[in-house]
């Protein structure tokens, strides 16, 4: 999927099932459902998909902030899934997590010196008055004035306090930052502050992101790459241009359609497709491809094969059996061959 020599983390055949229910009514959400993905050393991958299609089940499980059920996390080629808790608590000064809700993910009883400078004593990276001096650094890095060392979370803006999470995550010098919808809980106004907040960061730092976003403009203005993930599986990857500017699975292209042009001429003229019916549910997904019951496209074969995620053109990979290689294009496939028996009137 990428050039393996710099690749930082490296997700294989990745499941999170969790069950639900009683003794003798048990069932399992399959929230990731065998997910395989390489993340670049200094890139930011962005995660897009509808809400309970498992974005942010997966990156809390490359942290190991949930269980895994079965698979590989690889980072530097240490497979973080086979550590023990005192192990993975050694890794996690490389690996940290930016939360949605900036005011739920801080400690409204603890000052934002003792937020911050928590994980810096934690990790045993400096003591005493350094400690202070490296918190008041971090709050000036991330834009905040280091008069507020004594302040608590209900005295900040929204955008105030996804700041002090930003700098409590930078705290330990990571290498790797999981960003969960780290824009959704602010106004818009504050948004692209955080986001040039980011970029500064990474650029400065040599970061590597995972953002995960539903707000699809951002995630282009963000990424590197874009991989679409669709009820536990991702069915696209590629380089976020060409995702935008040329999506091939139809979810993605559903997906893309619906985000607005800032050019009135362009957004009239422009085709919205409305995927009909509802996301299944995860505790019982559709057999073959997931996305076989929304799909204007689908054909007999998609309810009976799992399609892989495959190189469909350079650094594009795709999850459906009508795609390919030869014909990228699913729509003139589908023109092509009208005789085939559809699911859903193809």
């Amino acid at each position: 999927m990428a050039n393996k020599d710099n690749t930082l983390i490296s997700i294989q055949n990745l499941k999170v099932h969790y069950p639900i229910g009683g003794f003798f009514d048990r069932k399992i959400v399959k929230a990731v459902d065998g997910v395989s993905l390489d993340i670049q050393r200094g890139e930011t991958l962005g995660l897009v998909g509808e809400s309970g299609c498992g974005k942010s089940s997966l990156g809390k499980a490359i942290l190991r902030l949930i269980d895994l059920t079965s698979g590989k996390i690889l980072y530097n080629d240490l497979n973080l899934a086979a550590l023990s808790p005192s192990q993975m608590r050694e890794q996690r000064k490389h690996l940290q997590m930016i939360f949605q809700d900036p005011y739920a993910s801080l400690n409204p009883r603890m000052t934002v010196g003792q937020i911050i400078g928590e994980p810096i004593k934690t990790f045993k990276l400096a003591k005493g008055k350094e400690v202070e001096e490296r918190v008041q650094e971090l709050m000036e890095t991330v834009g905040l004035s280091r008069r507020f060392i004594k302040r608590y979370p209900h005295e900040f803006s929204g955008g105030q306090r996804q700041r002090i999470g930003i700098a409590r995550a930078l705290a330990v010098n990571p290498e790797f930052i999981v960003a969960d919808e780290p824009i959704s809980a602010l106004d818009v106004s504050i948004q692209a502050q955080i986001m040039n907040l980011l970029e500064k960061l990474q650029a400065e730092r040599n970061l590597t992101y995972l953002f995960i976003s539903h707000d699809l403009r951002a995630v282009r203005h963000l990424s590197d790459r874009v991989a679409v993930m669709y009820l536990g599986k991702i069915v696209e990857l590629a380089q976020a241009k060409e995702i935008y500017e040329e999506p091939l699975h139809p979810y993605s292209q559903a997906l893309i359609s619906a985000v607005p042009v800032p050019d009135p001429e362009i957004e009239k003229k422009r085709e919205r497709i409305i995927l009909k019916g509802d996301v299944p549910s995860p505790i019982n997904p559709p057999r073959g491809c997931h996305f076989h019951t929304r799909c204007p496209f689908a054909i007999q074969e998609c309810k009976l094969h799992v399609p892989k995620l495959v190189e469909v053109k350079p650094r594009h990979h795709v999850a459906c059996i009508r795609i390919s290689s030869e014909h990228p294009y699913i729509r003139e496939n589908a023109e092509k061959n009208r005789g085939a028996i559809g699911l859903n009137g193809s």
